[in-house]
């Protein structure tokens, strides 16, 4: 073989192709990896709540500090009763009003409120006449508006879901004071039926149930509950069992009259 037998048409193409493939492969990847998005850019440094690739918890950092909220939403008290002498009631209204967040570590909060509402229910009670001597109903409406203040302290926990959704839960006392506690009555009844009803300590005309003494203003609540927030918005529902019992003047000595609330509220953060 001669030393001039390397240099033959075939040797000579694939020398080239060679050094052809070689600078396609150099150039090529630098374009790679510039086309390539990075960790960061395709979103998979910080890892969701529903990442099915996450295979280890991301520590999340929690510190001090205070947020401001207000309140607005529909509650609906429901004043419980132990005997037949008073019906129960449901009272349905709004509440406004505002609280202080203070941001706890490990996703704890303690909120503090005070919130304003006013109520509106109606009740009827069925009387036979006195005077006739067929059996004639004869009707007492009662009208009730009540306006009243609560002071709620809540602990909280919060769960983070989704970018900025978390769901949160709550517990704990609240404190509802009754400013008054309207009673528009209405007495479709005959005279005779008006003075025994007034023999039996009903009233036949409008009053303030806390002025004439007859319930109690402090109602002491424990209540639970619980919602979703977005950003600077939430949306929660709760319910408070009332504790005491709100008769100042029973007409028998078994009566109690405990008052329950059940509440949805809208809350924008501050």
């Amino acid at each position: 073989m001669s030393k001039y037998d390397f240099y033959t048409p075939m040797n000579s193409k694939f020398t080239i192709l060679s050094i052809l493939c070689a600078c396609v492969l150099c150039f090529a990847r630098p374009a790679f990896a510039q086309d390539k998005p990075s960790i960061k850019d395709a979103g998979l440094e910080q890892h969701d709540f529903f990442d099915p690739t996450r295979s280890e918890k991301v520590e999340e950092h929690y510190s001090f500090g205070i947020a401001y909220h207000v309140e607005g939403g529909y509650a609906q008290d429901h004043q419980r009763m132990t005997s037949d002498t008073i019906s129960a009631l449901f009272l349905h209204g709004a509440r406004v009003g505002a609280q202080i967040e203070m941001f706890l570590p490990k996703h704890f909060s303690v909120n503090i409120g005070i919130l304003y509402s006013v109520l509106y229910g109606v009740s009827r009670q069925h009387y036979h006449s006195v005077s006739s001597e067929t059996v004639q109903a004869e009707v007492l409406n009662n009208h009730i508006v009540k306006h009243a203040l609560t002071v709620p302290v809540r602990v909280q926990y919060t769960i983070p879901l989704w970018k900025q959704l978390n769901m949160h839960f709550y517990t704990g006392p609240q404190l509802m004071f009754g400013l008054a506690e309207t009673d528009y009555v209405d007495a479709q009844v005959s005279e005779p039926t008006r003075e025994w009803l007034i023999a039996q300590g009903k009233h036949v005309s409008t009053y303030d149930k806390y002025i004439a003494r007859e319930l109690f203003r402090t109602n002491i609540m424990y209540g639970v509950g619980g919602g979703f927030t977005w950003d600077r918005y939430r949306l929660e529902a709760g319910y408070d069992f009332g504790l005491n019992n709100l008769i100042r003047t029973p007409v028998y000595s078994k009566d109690r009259m405990a008052e329950w609330q059940w509440h949805v509220s809208f809350v924008y953060t501050l």
